[in-house]
């Protein structure tokens, strides 16, 4: 598994190298409520990105880290956790039988990210992505109920399956640490100009705030 899982890392961080170069710095309005994957996140530690880069930056690569982490996980439960796999494969078949399923086949960018931006104080949405969502779910019909010693056994085996996807986590961490090189100098050549650039721009024109030829 180890060499199959560093091949896995290997691919996600060349995808994520090749994506790099086109992109650009966010023109809307931030998100006030910190993103929960990549805050603190011990996969970008690893790769030496720190808080100061963009936050679209780091997604990008979070993502395509978990998802190397959910598949080998995904694998270790279905041939270990036949309860936890069972309970999966309903939820799996309750989803595909919705009819609105936004947050599905996203890049990595945006996998994982609010699909409403953030309310504006006296200006409230007709409606929602996320609430068309829930409403579209609500329609389904409950999973079968379980039994106490069911739920006992589903419980061990969720948190067996959250000890192999931390186990695996930090086999991760020590691939990436072999990245930090090409990913720091894909941040500065890419990312930082970009940013200077801005910079240089929100300058020029606090220190210009008016035009000079203006009467």
């Amino acid at each position: 598994m180890e060499r199959s899982l560093e091949a896995q890392v290997d691919q996600a961080v060349e995808a994520w190298l090749r994506w790099v170069p086109r992109w650009e710095p966010a023109t809307h309005r931030g998100r006030v409520a910190p993103c929960r994957r990549c805050l603190g996140s011990p996969i970008l530690s690893a790769v030496g990105i720190g808080s100061n880069v963009p936050h679209g930056v780091q997604h990008g690569l979070s993502t395509r880290i978990k998802t190397v982490v959910d598949r080998v996980v995904a694998d270790y439960t279905a041939r270990n956790l036949p309860m936890l796999q069972a309970e999966l494969d309903q939820q799996a078949a309750r989803n595909r039988a919705r009819s609105y399923r936004p947050a599905e086949d996203l890049a990595p960018e945006f996998e994982g990210m609010p699909l409403d931006p953030d309310p504006v104080p006296g200006a409230p949405f007709l409606f929602t992505i996320a609430g068309l969502a829930d409403d579209d779910a609500g329609e389904l019909p409950p999973l079968p109920p379980l039994t106490d010693e069911a739920k006992a056994a589903l419980r061990q085996e969720v948190t067996l399956a959250d000890e192999y996807a931390n186990m695996v986590g930090r086999e991760i961490c020590g691939v990436l640490l072999r990245h930090r090189l090409s990913v720091q100098g894909a941040i500065s050549q890419y990312v930082e100009p970009q940013i200077e650039a801005m910079l240089e721009e929100l300058t020029q024109s606090l220190d210009s705030p008016f035009d000079p030829e203006a009467p």
